[in-house]
């Protein structure tokens, strides 16, 4: 079995957790090369995937000016970083696995999955939901017929109050501006799993949603723009930084904020950096709950609910069909299959990795599917494909589109206006 190797843009939390495959399987996966601004975390993966001194740059521009290096680029830089190092990676003859979201702006989605497939490279989003257990175990249960027809789905991303203060109001991902809509940067995966279950294209969809709470008109009486600047609500308030980002043991929060995990780092890091910001008064714009409606050529609905409002960070789904219904909690491994006119129902647990880190298995099944199929040097298909891909991002798109208009849009015509100012 040949080794496949692997160049790195971007050694961010995604880069190093898909890489790792490479540290525990070296007969079969070699990360060669890795390009990232940051010094530190340069050096940090460097150190870790034994990289020599020339084979590491500060700009992806330069490692993809060299003689091709690799078998394949993972492209893991930030959401409006995406577009041209993943053009100039299959200009160069690159298979690519790239980050979701594809990009902020769909023209550009469907330009990259354009480009792929005019040069027969294998292109796969890291839309990890599909190579999980839960969800496979719910597809393969769909298709078996075990509920019937399947009707409605109703799917939840429970945000976790913590977490959409992290990432969302505090983090890179809280100005859609500077990163892209909430819908688009973290629940293009939930659309993509429910095309994926509901097996059809996305007829039509609307939205609704706002940033509600995480707003200056909330803030606890007297508090300052930063945590450590004297706020009296010190004791008392959930978002306090030093509660989340100084703890004994530090978490994945923590290697957001620095490189350095020794206190006196991350001390540092919420005196001068953006972790240590109010959550009241930040420059945050994304939404902190909605809702998006579906109906598929099929005739199945469904509904998603997005919310920071839970304690969990987790996905809870339920499908509905003509002879029973499907229940699950993704982090609790848990698959609750309900049949009609039966006194009970029958409960399955899987004994696969759960929690939010490595979204239950899903990150390693994803890299092990992209691994597969440049080895077969795109000859064989995977679980999902570019196109599909643009599908599911279109829908994200269409949602925020709704959102802000209050319009409900035709997917057809939606996805015909970007694909042809793609093609202009």
């Amino acid at each position: 079995m040949s080794k496949v190797k692997l160049a790195l843009i971007g050694a961010g939390l995604r880069g190093i957790n898909y890489t790792n495959v490479a540290i525990s399987n070296p007969d079969e996966v070699e990360v060669v090369a890795v390009a990232d601004p940051w010094e530190e975390r340069r050096l940090n993966f460097q150190e870790a995937h034994q990289l020599k001194d020339e084979m590491c740059f500060t700009d992806w521009r330069e490692m993809l000016s060299q003689p091709k290096l690799a078998d394949a680029v993972l492209v893991c830089t930030q959401d409006n970083m995406h577009f041209e190092p993943t053009m100039k990676a299959l200009e160069a003859g690159y298979h690519v696995l790239l980050e979701k979201p594809m990009s902020p702006d769909p023209v550009e989605c469907i330009k990259m999955g354009e480009k792929a497939k005019e040069l027969g490279l294998v292109f796969s989003i890291c839309h990890v939901l599909r190579y999980t257990r839960f969800f496979g175990t719910i597809k393969h249960m769909i298709e078996e017929g075990k509920i019937g027809r399947l009707m409605s789905i109703q799917h939840n991303e429970n945000v976790g109050y913590w977490h959409q203060a992290h990432s969302f109001v505090r983090g890179n991902w809280r100005n859609s501006k500077e990163s892209s809509p909430m819908i688009l940067a973290k629940s293009c995966h939930d659309m993509d799993i429910m095309l994926w279950l509901a097996g059809a294209s996305c007829k039509r969809i609307s939205s609704f949603g706002s940033l509600s709470h995480f707003r200056a008109e909330n803030a606890p009486k007297g508090a300052p723009k930063r945590c450590l600047d004297g706020c009296p609500a010190a004791d008392t308030c959930i978002y306090y930084a030093p509660k989340t980002y100084l703890i004994d043991e530090p978490n994945w929060m923590q290697l957001a904020i620095s490189n350095d995990l020794s206190y006196e780092a991350r001390q540092k890091a919420i005196e001068e950096g953006p972790y240590g910001r109010c959550v009241y008064h930040c420059d945050n714009d994304v939404v902190d709950h909605q809702v998006v409606n579906m109906e598929f050529d099929n005739e199945v609905t469904a509904v998603f609910t997005m919310s920071a409002f839970t304690q969990e960070c987790s996905r809870t789904i339920k499908l509905m069909g003509t002879a029973g219904e499907i229940r699950g909690a993704m982090e609790k491994n848990e698959i609750e299959w309900i049949r009609f006119g039966q006194e009970s129902s029958e409960c399955i647990h899987l004994d696969t990795p759960g929690g939010h880190a490595g979204h239950g298995g899903g990150d390693e099944g994803l890299v092990w599917d992209f691994i597969k199929l440049v080895r077969a040097n795109g000859s064989e298909k995977g679980l999902t494909s570019a196109d599909i891909s643009v599908q599911s991002h279109l829908m994200s798109f269409a949602a925020e589109h709704s959102r802000l208009t209050g319009e409900v849009v035709s997917l057809s015509s939606f996805a015909e206006q970007f694909a042809a100012q793609a093609n202009a």
